[in-house]
């Protein structure tokens, strides 16, 4: 199926292929920094600049829509850092890309997420078996799922069990993760960021009930009364995290 987007005060008819959101948005309705570089013709470390422009700008906003995360280049086996973005993210980026081919690429990503969506509110293309052989592939299919998701399960439950908020270095160890590494995946999944020589929650996770910025009272080594920041997360936090990090700490 083709769609036409005919641009208002404009001759330009763009064709769209109801397909093309194969490969540009996700499931969870994002796109990264890297496929935008590669779509737009954009070398990947100015649209990371870009983007922590866009970050920059409106802080609270920008974390919301961007996250920064690990991923291994298939060329040399090496770890480099992208952004994951929504669609109002994605939007904002894009905004001041000109010419032609951006154009065409703005209506083409601008429909992989109209599609998407759509496809998941329908259930995400789901069909029944065909035969008896395939509902038996299916239902092992599923076992097998359902058990590699037993850590989670299991990690999910003793967080939900605690009572009250953690230190991070507690639901470090529940989860079986080394508290250096934890506090590196925090950081890389926009929970957390140093101000100083103390690990501080972003607000939006703050608002979301996730973590507490929680302030306390010492005397330094001088006798002086000082104030700091106490990064505690909550049970909601920890069942969030539960569900991002299995035991081990393998997402």
């Amino acid at each position: 199926m083709k769609l036409h987007f005919k641009m208002k005060g404009s001759a330009m008819n763009v064709a769209v292929n109801s397909n093309d959101f194969n490969g540009l948005v996700n499931d969870s309705l994002k796109t990264t920094s890297r496929i935008i570089a590669e779509k737009f013709g954009k070398e990947h470390r100015n649209v990371m600049r870009d983007i922590r422009n866009v970050i920059d700008a409106n802080p609270e906003w920008g974390v919301l829509n961007f996250a920064q995360t690990p991923y291994v280049d298939p060329q040399n086996g090496q770890t480099y850092q992208m952004y994951e973005m929504t669609r109002d993210g994605y939007s904002m980026l894009v905004m001041g890309f000109t010419g032609k081919k951006a154009m065409e690429w703005k209506i083409k990503f601008l429909e992989a997420f109209n599609a998407m969506e759509q496809r998941l509110k329908d259930g995400g293309g789901f069909q029944l078996p065909q035969s008896f052989g395939e509902a038996l592939r299916l239902a092992a299919d599923q076992a097998e799922q359902i058990e590699a998701m037993r850590p989670k399960v299991e990690a999910l439950g003793r967080l939900e069990a605690s009572e009250g908020s953690q230190l991070p270095s507690v639901v470090a160890k529940v989860l079986s993760m080394p508290q250096t590494r934890f506090f590196k995946e925090l950081h890389a999944k926009n929970w957390t960021f140093k101000r100083g020589n103390v690990w501080v929650g972003y607000e939006d996770k703050v608002k979301r009930g996730y973590l507490e910025n929680n302030t306390k009272t010492f005397i330094d080594g001088n006798g002086e009364e000082r104030t700091s920041v106490q990064l505690k997360i909550t049970p909601k936090g920890m069942a969030r995290l539960a569900q991002i990090f299995p035991k081990g700490g393998a997402a």
